[in-house]
């Protein structure tokens, strides 16, 4: 498994994420075809917000990459003046990890 997260913050990043919400469908249709897509997730933040996509290998996660950006540049030019940086690893494998007991 690979992921990637793309961090958006600056002038135009709140207007970007307004954009990303409000056309979500536009967004899965161009994102969920990815060969190996497993997941995509926005997280809006103070400065902006940023992107999780995980797909099964990191070919999947550059393709993301470039589905992102022309998306972008195609349906949110006005939102365009966001900084954008891309971190994009393999997932640890974390099923021996011991998570914390939920407060009932």
């Amino acid at each position: 498994m690979h992921a990637v997260m793309r961090d958006y913050s600056g002038d135009g990043a709140k207007k970007l994420f307004d954009i990303l919400e409000k056309r979500a469908a536009e967004v899965k249709e161009v994102i969920m075809p990815i060969k190996g897509f497993v997941s995509y997730s926005l997280v809006r933040t103070a400065r902006g917000g940023f992107s999780i996509t995980i797909c099964q290998d990191k070919a999947g996660t550059d393709e993301s990459i470039r589905v992102a950006r022309d998306w972008i540049a195609k349906n949110a030019s006005d939102a365009r003046r966001a900084r954008s940086s891309c971190t994009s690893n393999a997932l640890l494998d974390t099923r021996s990890l011991i998570a914390a007991p939920h407060p009932s």
